[in-house]
């Protein structure tokens, strides 16, 4: 008897969600989409070159970012006039500059199976249930005075020190728009372990029929996009690990 009615207070709790929030985590994500991409050209997009600026202790660093269709991606900045790669996947290794020895040195094998099973190009939101990931609504929250949709997005889990963990963002719509301005999530490895990434987006423009926010927050470094382009010429050398 305590089973049944516990079940019917979590269908209860459910339906009455459905009512007050007036609004479905589908219906949400549906019309994001439809916003960032009314053409329906996301799916077909082959890869993104994202050319940025990040403003740090008073310098302006360029900074170039790839992400092609198979989860390839390459982060790279030029500082005092020289190119580091900071984060780099081809699909199978991942791997980063050593600021220390200017060498580049491969992740740890937890580090890279997690990057290969939560693979979002070109968007997380994307045919997500094929995907197996799982969006929620959360209700309406306010962030930075802007009322907005607040959804739950979790993705397959992950493991931390071998152990699995659930792994899950919070994104924030704007009500009006439906487009995403806010992002958070938790950091769980290195000296930052547990504390919350947040992430801030604004600005938002068309390119070739998509947008994309062209002024973000990451950690509190002010990044700004000066150019995007879709699906630029790629060698996918730049993805691989380089050779002794």
């Amino acid at each position: 008897m305590k089973i049944i009615k516990t079940i019917l207070s979590v269908a209860m709790i459910s339906t009455s969600s459905v009512y007050v929030y007036g609004q479905t985590a589908d219906e949400i994500v549906n019309k994001y989409l439809e916003t960032v991409d009314p053409g329906k050209k996301l799916g077909k997009l082959e890869a993104v070159k994202m050319e940025m600026t990040a403003k740090s202790q008073g310098m302006e660093i360029p900074v170039t970012m790839f992400n092609a269709k198979n989860g390839e991606m390459l982060l790279k900045l030029n500082f005092q006039g020289k190119e580091i790669t900071q984060m780099a996947f081809d699909g199978k290794d991942m791997w980063s500059t050593n600021f220390m020895t200017m060498k580049p040195e491969k992740a740890d094998a937890e580090t890279t199976e997690n990057m290969k099973q939560n693979v979002d190009f070109p968007d997380g939101f994307l045919n997500y249930k094929a995907k197996g990931y799982k969006v929620e609504y959360l209700g309406k929250e306010t962030k930075d005075g802007t009322e907005t949709f607040k959804i739950r997005l979790t993705k397959k889990p992950i493991k931390v020190e071998g152990k699995p963990q659930e792994n899950f963002s919070f994104y924030y719509f704007d009500t009006d728009s439906y487009l995403p301005i806010v992002t958070e999530s938790e950091i769980h490895s290195g000296p930052m372990k547990g504390q919350k990434s947040v992430s801030k987006m604004s600005d938002y423009q068309e390119v070739d029929g998509i947008y994309f926010p062209f002024s973000m927050q990451m950690m509190g470094q002010e990044i700004k996009v000066n150019k995007v382009t879709l699906n630029p010429t790629i060698d996918k050398v730049m993805f691989a690990f380089p050779a002794p």
